[in-house]
């Protein structure tokens, strides 16, 4: 039976000025090697969810857990085995250029120098980055800057990665490129992965489980396919399913005999069958 990699049900956060802020709903857990997305539209609390994971955020009620312990607790235990990319790259990117960068944390766990050379070496290289290791981390791109906070969140090869809104300011091309990397430490590390995106779409494609939030509480979890049959919950979420998948979905409520379905093949082996059916 796998390792549950990651834990939570009925969190609760209570800031300062003792407002409070929940993450109720449906339980939360990853598997070891899992591929998670969190999905909801801005605002639902997919970020605190995730600092809640981190342990960035204290949980005052419920139970969160990864690694079996109390992330805010067992911070110093934990962070070494989770590497992290957050939403503002601009903030997490510190060092002038992306070497310096990407070897900021074996440096600050005091790694020794060849250690370094060699972890830093092996992960421009994994995501294909090594032309720009001299480069001032100013002048690169959006996309080139996500690829560089993923080379300093891998390095340690950590089995935990967490990301938040890893897709947004990507191109399509970006998008691609991000997913394959994803999908390159999850095969070679076996590296689980927690992402949150309101697109469901890329999610879908990428992920082997879903979690659906909504106004502070997860209202779906489950596997794409069967996340995918009740296009209206998504709808409820104020989500917007694939195209692919509101239009089989629209054929059905048509008469039409289709499954809906978000895969392209899918759509057009059954259209194509549907259309060879037609009286001539």
């Amino acid at each position: 039976m796998s390792e549950v990699i990651a834990y939570m049900s009925n969190a609760k956060h209570i800031f300062g000025d003792g407002s409070e802020i929940e993450i109720g709903g449906l339980e939360l857990d990853v598997l070891a090697g899992q591929k998670v997305a969190i999905l909801g539209p801005n605002g639902s609390g997919k970020t605190t969810l995730l600092l809640l994971l981190m342990g960035l955020l204290r949980s005052h009620g419920g139970r969160v857990e990864i690694f079996g312990l109390d992330p805010y607790e067992n911070f110093d235990k934990i962070k070494k085995n989770i590497g992290v990319i957050f939403q503002n790259i601009e903030a997490q990117l510190i060092a002038p250029t992306v070497k310096e960068d990407i070897s900021y944390t074996p440096r600050n766990y005091n790694l020794p120098a060849d250690e370094i050379e060699r972890r830093v070496q092996k992960v421009l290289v994994l995501i294909g980055i090594e032309h720009i290791e001299n480069k001032i981390i100013h002048y690169l791109s959006g996309g080139e800057k996500k690829k560089v906070a993923l080379a300093g969140a891998m390095i340690m090869e950590p089995s935990l990665l967490i990301l938040d809104e890893p897709f947004a300011g990507l191109d399509p091309r970006g998008v691609r490129e991000l997913t394959a990397l994803l999908q390159l430490f999850n095969d070679l590390y076996g590296t689980t992965v927690i992402l949150s995106s309101h697109n469901v779409e890329i999610s879908a494609q990428f992920a082997d489980q879903l979690y659906v939030v909504a106004e502070g509480k997860i209202a779906i979890k489950g596997v794409p396919a069967d996340i995918f049959k009740d296009i209206e919950s998504l709808k409820k979420a104020n989500l917007q399913a694939p195209g692919i998948l509101e239009l089989t979905y629209e054929l059905k409520k048509n008469g039409l005999s289709v499954s809906p379905t978000s895969s392209l093949h899918e759509a057009v082996e059954q259209l194509t069958m549907l259309v060879k059916k037609r009286p001539q």
